[in-house]
């Protein structure tokens, strides 16, 4: 059980698996005004950045859960690296079902709705390990303009132009699932270049390191197209943002 190997060997220097800064995730825990021992749960969690700073930073405890063995025990040494190891835990599995046996006050997805199906589906299975009052929140992409043909879409890779919305539609489109929005930070460039430019030095080191691989081939397919297919499609078309909601 784990995620497809191109993502393990791409991101695998990547402490922050989303189109986010550093700075911008601090931002999104400071925007939520979380208090020392809130218990937060973290579907898709990564290499779990997120837990562990806020742990430091903002004292919440809580839980991930990722389909990546490599991500988990990354997330567990990051853990161990700020000495929050007592206040968060990472396992390694499928989120998708996944309820936490304590009710939570913050419940998030980010990056990862295809955990419950698509947005719907997940803020439905987050809102069951969520305490009245909680907060939910879901990382998603958005277009930042329509693209103008299926192939440009596919480009950012999205299955088709209607797998994501402009932000004011998918801003209201949780009002649609009877949610408040109550914040949100979006990516900016910078995080995006961080997130996608990170992998192809990564990308690079691992073909050194591993020319007999027989996945050595599907890596470097990526390495030479990625650049490109970046800069003329994603990085024109693709916003990238979390938001927070409240049910009504």
């Amino acid at each position: 059980m784990d995620i497809p190997r191109i993502f393990n060997v791409s991101e695998s220097a990547h402490r922050i698996h989303n189109p986010f800064t550093p700075e911008k995730l601090a931002t999104l825990g400071a925007a939520l005004r979380l208090e020392p021992g809130t218990r937060v749960l973290d579907l898709g969690s990564g290499s779990g950045e997120m837990l562990c700073t806020w742990a430091r930073d903002y004292g919440i405890s809580g839980t991930g859960i990722d389909l990546s063995q490599l991500f988990t025990d990354q997330a567990k040494l990051r853990a161990e690296e700020l000495g929050v190891a007592d206040r968060v835990e990472f396992l390694h599995g499928d989120a998708a079902g996944y309820v936490a046996g304590e009710k939570v006050g913050v419940a998030a997805c980010l990056g990862a709705t295809w955990i419950g199906g698509g947005i719907v589906g997940t803020v439905k299975l987050l809102a069951e390990s969520l305490r009245t009052g909680g907060i939910i929140l879901i990382g998603e992409p958005y277009w930042l303009r329509l693209p103008p043909t299926e192939d440009v879409a596919k480009g950012c890779h999205a299955g088709s132009i209607s797998d994501f919305l402009l932000l004011p539609e998918l801003l209201a489109s949780f009002g649609g699932l009877d949610y408040d929005v109550v914040e949100m930070v979006l990516s900016d460039q910078d995080g995006w270049d961080r997130y996608e430019a990170a992998k192809w030095l990564t990308m690079r080191r691992w073909l050194e390191a591993n020319p007999g691989d027989d996945f050595a081939k599907e890596v470097r397919a990526e390495l030479t197209s990625a650049p490109k297919r970046y800069a003329a499609y994603a990085r024109e078309y693709l916003g990238w943002g979390v938001f927070a909601l409240m049910a009504r």
